[in-house]
């Protein structure tokens, strides 16, 4: 049976490094994988899916009005595939996370998401919040604290390095903009 997997953690964990791994990997073996990342988060140009560590790969986009199961579909009438892989998956929708179950259960095709568990206020993406409540298999991924602690918690900041407390849930940014913390360090600044 295939299965619906959501590795998650703070920014800086390797997320994107372990997904384009997954996929080479797949790849290496003679396997066909489809990769897809979130369309507003262009910072490595449209449809990149990018690692801080200098890896790369195109991939197809989605936003909220993204129909995945039919893409999936549509992309089975031209070649076989053998794995999903999802990046940034904290901007998929409810009905978008729905998809990809469907597509582990009616085609039987694993699916491998990759995103943020929480935001700069300590509130669940909605896609992150369907992926914990649907996922198969919950998986994180670590990074560290400034004090050596597992960091869980992503701080936003402006340009002058001042704590961002209120705005819009989704800022796309990466060093510049966001600091990972441990759950302690967060709350000493955050609130």
């Amino acid at each position: 049976m295939a299965k619906l997997y959501f590795y998650y953690s703070s920014m800086n964990a390797g997320k994107s490094t372990t997904l384009l791994q997954s996929s080479f990997n797949y790849r290496e073996r003679g396997m066909e994988t489809m990769l897809f990342t979130a369309a507003l988060d262009d910072r490595y140009g449209r449809g990149v899916i990018a690692s801080r560590i200098g890896l790369e790969e195109k991939a197809h986009t989605f936003d909220d009005k993204t129909d995945i199961y039919r893409q999936v579909t549509e992309e089975l009438k031209k070649r076989n595939l053998n794995c999903l892989l999802i990046d940034e998956a904290q901007f998929l929708t409810r009905d978008q996370v729905f998809q990809l179950a469907a597509i582990c259960d009616r085609i039987g095709i694993p699916v491998l998401t990759y995103g943020l568990r929480t935001d700069f206020q300590a509130n669940l993406f909605e896609g992150s919040m369907h992926l914990l409540a649907l996922a198969d298999e919950l998986r994180e991924l670590k990074t560290i604290c400034k004090c050596g602690r597992k960091a869980t918690m992503n701080l936003r900041t402006d340009e002058q390095g001042k704590v961002i407390r209120e705005g819009e849930q989704t800022e796309i940014g990466g060093n510049d903009r966001y600091i990972v913390l441990c759950r302690k360090h967060f709350m000493e600044q955050a609130f």
